[in-house]
């Protein structure tokens, strides 16, 4: 990267005042908030009939690297539902697919990887990330900044495990069998392995943040596959490298992973300024488990299927448990189900934004 991606940022407030009292950003940085902040993962996309319209002929990479599409669909959550924050529609993969890995989403089953990486000279075969792999990606920011005036972008970037899993494993696994083969009998190739992706995920944070983005979120989605101690020393100091550099550009990190209820203070510790916590640990769990950290979460998303009054019942209690935080921002403990009613999603987010606070 160069000297000027890893410098502070312009801030957000510099670039439209309005973002001086996001709620969002608030929330994220501690501060007091009018009302519990609230988006969703995989907002952008999924159960909206406008994203499936758009989407239509148009595979999963070809529309994460056309500018036009990825402004569109990043803002279609924030005009049907007024989320306080709008999430950069991309995929994980995307950076490795930029710097020239041969690999594909395929429908029903996610990325594939042609050639999964086995040798040291596999991953040595992998390229840096440079700005000018993914020109699309600070085209496709400035021109959401520019029309979300006072909503900040979040961008993101799949952590080092799960980035690493895909890779080794050549596509989704639940058990990542090959992955932990390669932590535990080919050490060398699985830091150098490391090291690379952490690399590439930072420099992606900060060709986003560079363009605009106000905050980040490191997704770690198959980090829960992991013991406190493997985590601690083959994974934990890569996530902290790029929650490092991201923090040199001065805006708020978020960490998530799924099923880690046994890492929250490991991944809270490892550089984040929020943690997100999936729907299958309590709040009042997981807060005390953070530190002096914000907490991201965490109604769990098959709520959205339940009676409408059941569903703002449990979100309340989830936001009456996000009270004894440092901050609070209400998301869904895992990503949008593609089945989800949108008009629920509407009604969660009035709900939400409606709670009173005092």
């Amino acid at each position: 990267m160069t000297d000027a991606a890893s410098t502070p940022a312009e801030s957000p407030a510099a670039r439209d005042p309005r973002l001086a009292e996001s709620q969002f950003l608030r929330a994220a940085r501690g501060e007091p908030v009018t009302h519990t902040p609230v988006w969703f993962m995989r907002q952008a996309g999924r159960s909206l009939p406008e994203y499936l319209a758009i989407r239509e002929g148009v595979g999963m990479l070809e529309a994460c690297m056309d500018p036009a599409l990825v402004v569109e669909i990043t803002l279609q959550p924030v005009r049907r539902y007024g989320v306080d924050a709008a999430i950069f529609f991309s995929d994980i993969v995307l950076p490795l697919k930029a710097v020239g890995v041969d690999l594909d989403i395929v429908p029903g089953v996610g990325p594939v990887v042609a050639s999964p990486v086995q040798t040291l000279a596999d991953v040595e075969a992998i390229p840096e990330l440079e700005p000018d792999h993914v020109g699309f990606i600070t085209q496709a920011v400035r021109g959401l900044v520019a029309e979300l005036g006072g909503t900040p972008l979040i961008g993101f970037a799949g952590a080092p495990f799960t980035v690493a899993s895909y890779l080794v494993e050549g596509g989704p696994s639940k058990e990542h069998a090959r992955t932990k083969a390669m932590m535990f009998g080919a050490p060398e190739v699985w830091e150098a392995l490391m090291a690379k992706i952490a690399r590439i995920s930072a420099a992606y944070l900060e060709v986003q943040v560079s363009a605009g983005a106000s905050a980040v979120q490191l997704f770690d989605s198959w980090a829960g596959a992991l013991t406190p101690g493997d985590y601690e020393r083959l994974v934990r100091p890569h996530s902290a490298m790029v929650l490092e550099r991201a923090g040199a550009l001065g805006v708020p990190r978020i960490h998530f992973g799924v099923g880690t209820a046994n890492l929250l203070d490991q991944m809270g510790e490892a550089g984040a300024d929020v943690v997100g916590v999936d729907w299958r640990t309590p709040l009042e769990r997981a807060i005390p488990l953070v530190g002096e950290r914000a907490v991201q979460g965490n109604l769990d998303p098959t709520l959205v299927f339940a009676p409408t009054e059941v569903m703002t019942a449990r979100a309340a209690e989830v936001i009456e448990a996000g009270r004894v935080a440092r901050g609070h921002v209400f998301n869904l403990g895992h990503g949008v189900i593609p089945s989800t009613n949108p008009d629920q999603l509407a009604r969660l987010t009035e709900f939400v934004q409606g709670y009173p606070l005092a």
